[in-house]
């Protein structure tokens, strides 16, 4: 086979068949490489990144066609980030773009631990290593169809598409997720595999009480942040065929899954055995690295990693006997809701600009729905310590929060304290607080229209 990632050939190839599902219709690969050509007639001049907000529409999935034809790199952009937010990654890329490996075909932005966003460059090479890990895993039936619900602009969304592209092998693509329609979706298209993230199955779970899973949908690809015991035992009892996949947006997706063989018993492999390509390690604090072909080419603007070098996920772990990866804790300081990462230094950042605020700290409290949600203590500057200011002071929060954080970033609970707790060196104890927080009140947010 040519290239994978070639709308072109896939349209050579396997010219007639079925490529793309949509709420408005149904498209051939030879379609979808007609309006790629077209599209490219309308790119902006020069070689360089061309920004994309990763919403799931025909018209996102033809413009990342054309930049995989066009060898040119697409900045995602989360359609939920703010003006502020996504200016801030452009002019970020537009600063660093010159680095760029010439391999390189999406730039996502992911927080780090310090609080600033770093632009995870995954080069086509990778998105190959990925998908081939993937296929080695799940293989490819003649009828299989993708159903996707993640965002395009999330390194999820995005392997669905360069997996179904490189099989050429049909797309459904849903607006966005519908816990209410995606039995009907799975049903009506016969969608024979599926992407969620916990949240997602959770809603899903509560939405159909006497929903079972039909014959046709052979695997059920659950990531991007812990599955629970009960909605593991919960997803069994209605007969899903669950994979547990781990990775990240520097790994370009799962580089540990279960093995397909297990899929009706996914918990008694940890959450999975590493994919073909990829090694895992446990350093001696406990941190889980990876190397292998899917890892990114680096950060933007930063030193490129060797080809052999290791990423440290950051996330605590050991690896048995049979090597399945057994997690103990994601990144110490990581936030993850509803499968979105939140970094507390990034939302501190934007609390601590925000008048009448003199520190603040966020944590991450547990929810059944989310797996965790956003909670903030902020300290308020000696102004506005009365009692009776702060209301004012939390309306303010909301207002100041809802131009500049996309709101799974915002705080969902928020409480008041004097000063905030800190270790013997000297350093915000976030463990400390989260463990024995003050009392916390329900902060609400407008919803997004």
């Amino acid at each position: 086979m040519s290239d994978g990632l070639s709308i072109t050939a896939a349209a050579r190839e396997a010219g007639d068949a079925l490529a793309l599902i949509t709420r408005d219709g149904r498209y051939r690969f030879a379609d979808l490489a007609q309006f790629a050509h077209q599209r490219l007639r309308t790119l902006p001049e020069g070689h360089g990144p061309v920004t994309v907000v990763g919403s799931n529409t025909l018209q996102t999935l033809v413009t990342l066609y054309a930049l995989l034809e066009a060898g040119r790199p697409a900045l995602l952009l989360h359609p939920k980030l703010t003006e502020y937010e996504q200016a801030q990654d452009i002019e970020a890329t537009r600063q660093a773009a010159a680095t760029l490996s010439p391999d390189a075909a999406a730039i996502i932005y992911t927080s780090g631990t310090s609080g600033r966003a770093r632009g995870a460059v995954l080069t086509r090479s990778a998105l190959l290593a990925s998908l081939a890990a993937s296929a080695a895993n799940l293989g490819w039936n003649d009828d299989d169809r993708w159903l996707a619900t993640m965002p395009l602009a999330r390194v999820g969304g995005l392997s669905v598409i360069t997996r179904c592209l490189a099989a050429r092998k049909p797309v459904v693509l849903s607006e966005a997720f519908d816990a209410d329609a995606l039995p009907r979706q799975l049903a009506e298209h016969r969608a024979t595999l599926l992407s969620l993230v916990p949240t997602m199955l959770v809603k899903l779970l509560d939405a159909h009480p006497a929903w079972q899973a039909p014959a046709h949908l052979r695997a059920l690809l659950l990531g991007g942040a812990p599955a629970s015991p009960r909605l593991l035992a919960r997803a069994a009892e209605r007969g899903l065929p669950i994979v547990i996949t781990y990775g990240c947006t520097e790994t370009c997706s799962q580089v540990v899954a279960t093995p397909y063989a297990q899929r009706s018993a996914p918990a008694a492999c940890g959450v999975g055995q590493p994919l073909a390509g990829a090694e895992l390690r446990i350093d001696a604090r406990g941190h889980v690295l990876v190397r292998g072909p899917m890892r990114m080419a680096g950060y933007l603007g930063e030193a490129p990693m060797a080809p052999d070098a290791w990423f440290d996920t950051g996330d605590l772990g050991e690896l048995d006997a049979t090597s399945s990866l057994h997690l103990h804790a994601r990144r110490s300081d990581l936030i993850i809701s509803g499968g979105e990462n939140v970094y507390p230094p990034e939302v501190e950042h934007v609390l601590e600009a925000c008048p009448g605020v003199e520190a603040a700290a966020v944590f991450g409290l547990a929810d059944e729905t989310w797996g965790q949600i956003v909670a903030a203590v902020v300290v308020p500057e000696p102004r506005a310590r009365r009692a009776d200011h702060a209301a004012a002071l939390a309306q303010g929060l909301i207002e100041h929060l809802a131009g500049r954080l996309a709101p799974h970033k915002r705080p969902r609970r928020l409480g008041f304290m004097a000063a905030l707790p800190q270790t013997a060196a000297g350093k915000l104890d976030r463990a400390a607080l989260a463990a024995r927080p003050p009392q916390l009140h329900e902060l609400h947010h407008r919803r997004p229209r």
